[in-house]
């Protein structure tokens, strides 16, 4: 059961934990319990999904054709 409020710079979600993101488990958007409910804050300038170009250094070096070369 997952409320939505659409308003102006963003969404309000009011979730019980077993719905929560990743996203929002990590604590990248606002987000604040009361009691067994937790209220998320997402802003409009953060987008919903991430988006492919945002992987890290680490995981870029691990999908790398390899050359052959040892180093």
């Amino acid at each position: 059961m997952t409320i939505k409020i659409r308003l102006p710079g963003g969404v309000l979600k009011v979730k019980q934990r077993h719905e929560l993101r990743r996203r929002e488990h990590k604590g990248e958007v606002p987000v604040w319990q009361f009691g067994k409910y937790f209220v998320i804050w997402w802003p409009s300038t953060i987008p919903d999904r991430p988006s492919k170009s945002s992987n890290t250094d680490e995981e870029l070096e691990m999908n790398l054709p390899s050359t052959g070369e040892s180093t």
